[in-house]
């Protein structure tokens, strides 16, 4: 689905054989275990060729079917947009100008929707993928937008989308993209169906499912008993229902925050997994532009902080019933009978507040289910507030910052990823997935108004958060929480 979304749109390659490439590694992995069940360590070159070979093959067959420009579908990337109106400066695309999609009556009623005094129009481009209105800001972007932007909608109602955003050099620009959903089209494209509740209840109730038998191996039960006694499945319960609650009111967060700046988006929906964790999250689609950056920051942060506050009660909840073990030799961060809580800075105090002096020096935890829930949802958090691309973290630097310096937040943010899996490899699974995440995030309408000092503060706390959960307790903070 994240190939076919973003890759698609940019290369003919077929999408089975990037998705292929990019299995290469685990496929290879999986296959060594299934011929090798006794052995417990896999050969170094096995797990560093696979990762090698994976990306290298994954960009060139991108490459070998790359669309050219001319030919390309994504005809709404505002990146497009600039590097036409560059293009658009020599004789040649002088010669290949493309035809004006507005009157002379119109280009006239348009240049009278910029008043002097709120930005001062300089010139306008006329492109394939829209209109391109550039001149000088002569006013505050929060007042200018919806000024500019009721004008034009006076004069073409919504036949364009109203694009306010900043070339990389700073200079704020309009640009007047063609609205596929327009009532004033000949052939008005039907809006695809979003509400779905059948196809989310029973994506809900499979993941219920799979996440209790998952549950259920975590509190101990063997497959055998479940066969003699399908009634122990029910102790996968608490792990269960912690786990779907957890990821439930992060995904409706985002889905209602959404529903309130009236963005069109899907129901969220679970995706079950018959293994491992027993889920693999839940999602939710959203189908229109983002209006403001406002709105970007609100629908992205919503669904972190609701998780983490459902994830906070659901972990002390477990730490109570969670049993003081001896400390392991290697530490593994899914050794749920066995967990070092030195870990996570933020697990340490947790788990030390919780359990008060059972938990000392040289001790690890064997989670309860419901604590591995909480446990899982920590991960989750810490995961969605990286800074990168299209994940929570990601959209939230977007509109705290800017695109440009989100790109570069988020391009050293994996370059940080890549060096701490080197030094702790259960952070291998997390650079993977970053590596071929793409960073750029889209735009929303009015992508040049600033947020509040407010949700700047509050996206700062949120990062701060991020590196709580992923920092290893300080030896210092170690011994005074009696745990070094």
């Amino acid at each position: 689905m994240v190939i076919k979304q973003n890759i698609s749109k940019i290369t003919t390659t077929p999408i089975w054989l990037l998705w292929l490439s990019l299995m290469i590694p685990p496929l290879i992995w999986a296959g060594w275990y299934i011929l090798n069940p006794s052995q417990n360590s896999m050969p170094s070159f096995l797990v560093l060729i696979p990762l090698l070979i994976s990306p290298i093959l994954y960009i060139w067959l991108i490459q070998r079917g790359k669309i050219p420009p001319t030919e390309s579908k994504d005809k709404s990337s505002l990146e497009k947009l600039e590097k036409t109106l560059k293009e658009s400066e020599s004789t040649q695309e002088e010669k290949t100008k493309p035809p004006n999609p507005i009157n002379a009556q119109e280009e006239k009623a348009l240049r009278d929707c910029f008043p002097w005094g709120v930005y001062y129009l300089q010139k306008i481009d006329y492109l394939p993928q829209g209109i391109l209105c550039m001149g000088k800001l002569m006013t505050a972007p929060e007042k200018a937008y919806p000024i500019v932007k009721g004008n034009l909608e006076k004069v073409f109602q919504d036949r364009f989308l109203i694009i306010f955003q900043e070339t990389l050099q700073g200079q704020p620009f309009f640009a007047l993209v063609p609205n596929p959903y327009s009532d004033t089209l000949p052939q008005k494209l039907p809006q695809e169906k979003l509400i779905r509740p059948g196809m989310a209840l029973f994506l809900l109730l499979l993941t219920l499912l799979t996440t209790t038998i998952i549950g259920a191996e975590i509190s101990g039960v063997q497959v055998s008993e479940l066969e003699t006694n399908p009634f122990l499945i029910l102790q996968g319960l608490p792990y269960s229902l912690c786990l779907i609650a957890i990821l439930g009111v992060h995904e409706l967060s985002h889905y209602l925050f959404a529903i309130y700046y009236q963005i069109r988006t899907t129901l969220p929906y679970f995706i079950p997994l018959p293994f491992f964790l027993g889920t693999f999250g839940a999602f939710i689609s959203i189908k229109s532009p983002m209006p403001h950056r406002q709105a970007v920051f609100d629908v992205a942060i919503a669904g972190p902080v609701g998780g983490f506050l459902v994830t906070i009660p659901v972990l002390v909840w477990g730490l109570a019933y969670s049993e003081i073990v001896p400390m392991p030799e290697k530490m593994n961060i899914l050794n749920f009978t066995a967990l070092d809580p030195r870990f996570s800075l933020l697990f340490s105090i947790i788990s030390k507040i919780v359990l008060g002096s059972k938990l000392v020096a040289d001790q690890a935890i064997s989670l309860h289910p419901a604590a591995v829930a909480g446990y899982i949802g920590l991960i989750i958090t810490a995961l969605n507030l990286m800074p990168v691309g299209q994940l929570d973290g990601g959209h939230m630097v977007h509109a705290m910052f800017g695109q440009g310096k989100a790109l570069i937040i988020g391009q050293i943010t994996r370059l940080l990823v890549i060096i701490l899996a080197l030094v702790r490899t259960e952070f291998l699974l997390w650079a993977i997935i970053l590596i071929f995440m793409p960073v750029t995030d889209q735009p929303a309408l009015n992508d040049v108004t600033e947020l509040d000092n407010t949700r700047d503060i509050l996206g700062l706390l949120a990062l701060v958060l991020l590196i709580a959960i992923l920092l290893p307790l300080p030896p210092t903070v170690a011994q005074w929480l009696s745990l070094y």
